[in-house]
């Protein structure tokens, strides 16, 4: 009782939401542009792993960079090769740009089933086991490794 009473004190008029969409869209954008527009093989602009620099273990994450410079340059099996993953997050990031920019625009965006707590628990367990599965040295799981 007393979390949905601080919740509902935390609320954003309609225009401070719809600035906020504008500009949670916008960063996305513009991050997207410097990851299709530089290229993370040759340039050192992007962030590298820290978990990969310090362990040389591979998280769920890595090579999404990668991955995702490989998609919007139209290399779908290079993307896929850096990380099995990137169409599921390709996905997900669309859907977010798309709601947060109809919020931005018509006051109401999609709704926001990448926040139900069933496709987050889900979510959770795939990128677990992928983190996993892709650093086990045996042949058939190698080719996820980055």
């Amino acid at each position: 009782m007393k979390a949905e009473v601080e919740i509902q004190r935390f609320s954003l008029s309609s225009v401070s939401e719809r600035i906020l969409a504008g500009l949670g869209a916008s960063v996305i954008a513009v991050g997207s542009a410097m990851v299709a527009y530089f290229d993370p093989t040759k340039v050192s602009i992007m962030p590298v792993c820290p978990m990969f620099s310090v362990t040389g273990i591979a998280c769920p994450g890595c090579g999404l960079t990668r991955g995702f410079h490989a998609l919007f340059h139209g290399d779908v099996v290079s993307a896929v090769d850096f990380n099995l993953l990137v169409p599921i997050w390709a996905i997900i990031f669309a859907y977010v740009v798309v709601s947060l920019s109809l919020l931005a625009i018509r006051g109401r965006g999609l709704p926001m089933w990448v926040t139900h707590p069933k496709f987050l628990w889900t979510f959770v367990i795939v990128m677990a086991a992928f983190g996993v599965l892709r650093n086990v040295p045996v042949y058939p799981l190698t080719i996820l490794f980055p």
